[in-house]
């Protein structure tokens, strides 16, 4: 069966004063069209756009219509595309990835064709289309790419440094840094963690420099709880050089008389007193009996009240211990935190590498260490 017949505007003017003929002739509509091959509702509409027409204004009319089907068409891509980047303009796209996520999502959002949605975006439809090689087989990376990805999973609140720092010294892999880093941002795996605004102190009291072992132990106190809603108090003290964590107590309750117990045994087991205490103005840390326990042993440095910035170091470890320890486990008993705790404290003395200390651990530093305390006209109170 043939398809339909499709009139140019020159032949159906040319019917139509052909059907005039008929009419004057005193022929009915009906045999009109017959005598012009058309239905009747056909010759209804030629007479209806183009009635009085001579050949040349249908072809005008015409291509009026035509041009302004095209500048409607236009108009409609034009309001997508506007949609589509009014949708997209909450913040830069930038790689080719996050480009091509963005061009899914208007495709399934607003319906957009992928033709518009690439352009809106500024992707190449090429680049659109090509797989990218991270998801083939052929990716020379998927090996360190899933150790990454379990690595992550193991330690959630780790950056990168710290993994290239286990793939290069743990597993002894020699890795670039920024190759890393950019499969760790290809990955998803960034961890955005909110930074207090840094403020600076002045100390009331002479600054001691930690410029080697044994000369600055900082200790603080944090607190956490049992499921039980029971208080647990954490008692820590780092050496300000090495990094080493030298204390570790863990009490429903903790007085200075017991403080004073534990500095005695980290004392003996750490091969003697630093030269200083470092510590904030707490209840047990201004006690008489910490007081008696140190004079002429080891002096106390209290920084100023309110300035927890001054003792840098603890709060850096105890914000640590926080983020990976306590807001991940959650404690049934104390004899359960003390374990957990415990097993934390010695896997950053022996496992956690620290860029200030060129990638080793604490303990691999302080077995190396060979610098001397030089001071310069510091007081001790």
């Amino acid at each position: 069966m043939a398809g339909r017949k499709r009139h140019s505007a020159e032949q159906i003017v040319r019917k139509l004063r052909q059907g005039d003929e008929l009419e004057a002739a005193g022929k009915t509509s009906e045999e009109i069209a017959a005598e012009l091959e058309v239905s009747v509702a056909t010759l209804f509409n030629w007479r209806r756009q183009y009635g009085g027409m001579d050949t040349d204004a249908a072809k005008e009319l015409k291509e009026l219509r035509e041009q302004n089907s095209r500048l409607k068409r236009l108009l409609a891509d034009a309001e997508l595309e506007k949609d589509a980047l009014r949708e997209v303009a909450k913040g830069k796209i930038l790689s080719p990835a996050a480009k091509r996520r963005a061009v899914d999502m208007l495709v399934e959002t607003l319906g957009v064709s992928k033709r518009l949605a690439c352009k809106a975006v500024g992707l190449a439809r090429s680049t659109y289309s090509r797989t990218p090689i991270a998801q083939t087989t052929a990716d020379p990376d998927a090996e360190l790419r899933g150790w990454l990805r379990t690595y992550a999973t193991k330690h959630p609140l780790h950056g990168f440094r710290r993994a290239w720092a286990a793939l290069r010294f743990d597993e002894h892999r020699e890795v670039n840094k920024k190759k890393v880093h950019r499969l760790w941002k290809e990955e998803g795996l960034q961890v955005r963690i909110h930074h207090p605004r840094k403020r600076a102190g002045q100390s009331s009291v002479p600054f001691v420099d930690a410029d080697a072992p044994k000369v600055v132990w900082a200790l603080d106190f944090q607190f956490d709880s049992t499921i039980d809603g029971k208080a647990v108090k954490i008692a820590s003290m780092i050496d300000e050089h090495t990094r080493l964590s030298v204390l570790n107590i863990v009490e429903r309750s903790i007085t200075s008389d017991r403080l004073v117990v534990e500095l005695g045994k980290a004392f003996a087991l750490w091969g003697g007193p630093p030269q200083v205490l470092r510590m904030d103005n707490g209840p047990e840390f201004i006690s008489h009996a910490l007081q008696q326990f140190c004079d002429k042993k080891v002096g106390i440095s209290y920084i100023p009240p309110g300035t927890p910035w001054n003792n840098g170091h603890i709060e850096s470890f105890n914000n640590r211990l926080r983020k990976e320890c306590l807001n991940r486990n959650h404690w049934t008993n104390l004899l359960e935190a003390r374990v957990v705790i415990e097993d934390f404290k010695d896997d950053h003395n022996h496992r956690h590498r620290h860029s200030s200390l060129g990638y080793r651990t604490p303990a691999e530093y302080a077995a190396q260490c060979t610098h001397r305390h030089h001071p310069v006209e510091c007081e001790i109170d």
